[in-house]
């Protein structure tokens, strides 16, 4: 072989090598637990994902811990329907049906810690966020959603609707800060709280007719805004000025719903067909998180992320075609650490110099 020859094969080694490094393969875990008819996880941090799982035709609320096998039921007594849609730190947040009534619920990690949270008054309640503590969702007075945060019980809510707002959810909370939307006058409107109505900030990015947002991590925002006819994922930081379309090339539809550690999760239409979407805070680091499942699948979400210093995950659902049945997944994936891109660039370097 000429030495030119070789100093290309040996450079287009080291560059699969950095490739590698660079983007590790996804490991894939089906959390779909037995007996269940269908399977959801829609929220996560680093040691429990939750969600639903169909038992004997009753929607339950479930918590995994990385395996089918680690399934927990924890649809309460009395309940004739229960979801959970977030967890942290041993918390998890969602709703459940008691005697007609849908009421915000909380539980740490067992059927049996069940707490109501609706707040006095309210006809009905969810709690779609919990984090450090605090939980973040929504009351119904007399017809009208209004965002809100409770601190642990029904009596610690604290109304967030906005003066002039018809309606008003919260989504979740973080470090003191809330997201999620307000409708004023049949126009939804992106917003940020700072744990009262009067701090509502409105994040609806200029010529957006309708915005949500739906996930708080750090200075991040993630959601979703009418653009022309389309909804585009989207990202701020803290401000409507801020705005980041993520909307991905080819997309019709796109939404992002997690954001942790500077990765946003969520699901865009591609070709007629939901595929569960990760993105790095751009439309062209956009990835379809679809490809690294095997067998056959058609709709795909994901529907929230979580990073720490070595794993990212990412928490959704499938249809598969295979087993007919709707079911919870977990992407996992290593992050590559700096010092060993470094290395490998060193090594494709010193290579280069060796035939030079």
């Amino acid at each position: 072989m000429c030495i030119r020859c070789a100093r290309i094969c040996a450079l287009a080694t080291f560059a699969s090598i950095a490739a590698c490094g660079a983007e590790a393969s996804w490991t894939v875990t089906n959390l779909h637990p037995g007996g269940a008819s269908a399977s959801q996880s829609r929220g996560l941090d680093a040691s429990q994902q939750v969600g639903s799982s169909t038992v004997g035709g009753v929607l339950s609320a479930a918590m995994w811990s990385g395996s089918a096998g680690s399934w927990v039921n924890l649809h309460p007594a009395g309940a004739s329907a229960s979801l959970a849609w977030n967890a942290h730190a041993g918390q998890q947040a969602g709703q459940s049906t008691i005697g007609g009534s849908l009421r915000a619920s909380l539980w740490t990690g067992s059927a049996a810690s069940f707490v109501d949270l609706n707040p006095a008054g309210a006809d009905s309640s969810v709690a779609f966020g919990v984090r450090d503590g605090v939980q973040a969702g929504r009351a119904t007075f007399a017809g009208n959603a209004h965002a809100g945060i409770w601190t642990g019980s029904a009596a610690s809510w604290v109304d967030l609707h906005p003066a002039g707002a018809v309606n008003s959810i919260a989504y979740t909370s973080f470090a003191g800060v809330q997201i999620g939307q307000a409708n004023f006058a049949g126009q939804t409107r992106a917003s940020l709280w700072s744990g009262s109505a009067a701090s509502w900030v409105d994040l609806n990015p200029a010529g957006s007719t309708a915005s949500f947002a739906y996930g708080i991590s750090d200075t991040q925002q993630v959601g979703r805004a009418l653009v022309g006819s389309q909804f585009h994922a989207s990202l701020w930081t803290g401000s409507a000025a801020s705005w980041v379309d993520l909307h991905p090339a080819g997309g019709t539809q796109s939404r992002a719903v997690g954001v942790h550690g500077g990765w946003q999760a969520g699901y865009s239409t591609i070709g007629g067909v939901l595929k569960a979407s990760l993105w790095n805070g751009s439309s062209a680091s956009w990835e379809d998180l679809s490809l690294a499942l095997p067998g056959s699948w058609g709709t795909t979400l994901a529907y929230d992320v979580w990073t720490d210093a070595t794993t990212l995950y990412v928490a959704g659902w499938g249809s598969n075609l295979d087993s007919g049945r709707t079911e919870s997944l977990l992407w996992t994936r290593p992050i590559p650490s700096p010092g060993s891109l470094v290395v490998v660039a060193a090594g494709a370097a010193f290579a280069q110099r060796r035939r030079r």
